[in-house]
């Protein structure tokens, strides 16, 4: 079975509000084998525009990443992130 993969880019607009996000996620995240291989960090722009933040999280399937994006809790973070940070979010499945 193919691991699924979030790709987020994000600009957070509130960083205090932002921690709140993080700390709120975490649970969903937890539950569904979340692992992150990117999260913030240095970065660099070869084409189009970039936000500030990309992350790379690896679930252990597709239907784990889009269970886990859809969960009650993760969708209680979901409306604290949109509060602070604008956002693109994907899920892709693995090679």
């Amino acid at each position: 079975m193919a691991k699924g993969y979030w790709i987020a880019r994000v600009d957070v607009r509130d960083v205090e509000r932002y921690k709140d996000y993080v700390a709120a996620a975490k649970p969903a995240f937890e539950e569904y084998g979340a692992n992150f291989l990117a999260r913030g960090g240095a970065m660099t722009e070869l084409e189009g525009t970039a936000r500030g933040r990309n992350v790379v999280i690896e679930f252990p399937s597709m239907q784990a990443a889009v269970d886990c994006y859809n969960s009650p809790a993760y969708q209680i973070a979901a409306k604290i992130r949109q509060e602070a940070a604008d956002a693109e979010m994907v899920v892709v499945e693995g090679v």
